[in-house]
């Protein structure tokens, strides 16, 4: 896999990205580098970026206007990392459309593990249309498995991040059945995140507000204390 896949390092600190895209590149990635919003979306524009790892400071705008770039663009995975490891700091930068966040000094061998899970679950869910269920339809909404585009019942489409996409489709393919907490903390962040990983909330949060759920009395996504969550209203598989 590694072998094909194209990472767009974004790091003003010519050293740590001359560092970076040497460990990836002895990993057998392909790698390009910009030290700049700008560069950033010249190399974006110039080739197929599989996932950017993306270096930010919180406290400036140029480092949320990038977040914000990134994920209007499209569905293209990337993974922040930060001078700062607190609590606030990573909500938001998962709040801002990140695939998974990490604190300077990064442990290359961390870093890679965690490119590996989320370039698995991307290609995960590009499954064959012929191998699941290509329509789901739930409480006026309708959710394309195959074309990845939620939309409401006039058909108009709702912008859904990578990670908000798998928490959904599983909870659909799921029916009424409930679904751990931790099967949707391993979607949207991989296998090492932690028990108590707060990301799945932020996701379950952020679906809610674009179904337009009452995240005090929800009616579409339940959740079931203890246990996880579950869609609470009819899903017709199409």
């Amino acid at each position: 896999m590694a072998t094909q896949k194209h990472i767009l390092i974004v790091d003003e600190d010519r050293e740590a990205r001359a560092q970076l895209a040497g460990a990836l590149e002895r990993t057998g990635y392909r790698v390009t580098t910009a030290s700049s919003g700008g560069g950033m979306q010249r190399a974006i524009e110039r080739a197929r970026i599989d996932l950017v790892v993306l270096d930010v400071c919180f406290s400036e705008e140029d480092g949320m206007r990038l977040c914000r770039s990134l994920r209007a663009g499209g569905d293209l995975p990337f993974i922040i990392v930060a001078r700062r490891a607190d609590e606030v700091d990573r909500i938001l930068g998962l709040e801002m459309g990140a695939d998974d966040y990490l604190a300077k000094p990064v442990n290359s061998r961390e870093l890679l593990a965690r490119m590996r899970n989320i370039l698995r679950r991307v290609n995960g869910s590009t499954a064959p249309a012929s191998a699941r269920t290509r329509l789901y339809r739930f409480g006026g909404w309708q959710l394309d498995s195959v074309a990845r585009e939620l939309c409401d019942a006039q058909g108009q489409r709702a912008s859904l991040r990578n990670s908000e996409y798998r928490v959904l489709a599983s909870l659909l393919a799921h029916g009424n059945r409930v679904v751990s907490r931790g099967k949707l903390i391993e979607l949207a962040r991989g296998r090492d995140a932690g028990p108590f990983d707060r990301s799945i909330d932020v996701r379950i949060s952020r679906l809610r507000q674009v179904l337009g759920d009452d995240a005090r009395l929800p009616r579409i996504i339940k959740t079931v204390h203890g246990e996880g969550y579950v869609i609470g209203v009819p899903v017709e598989r199409v």
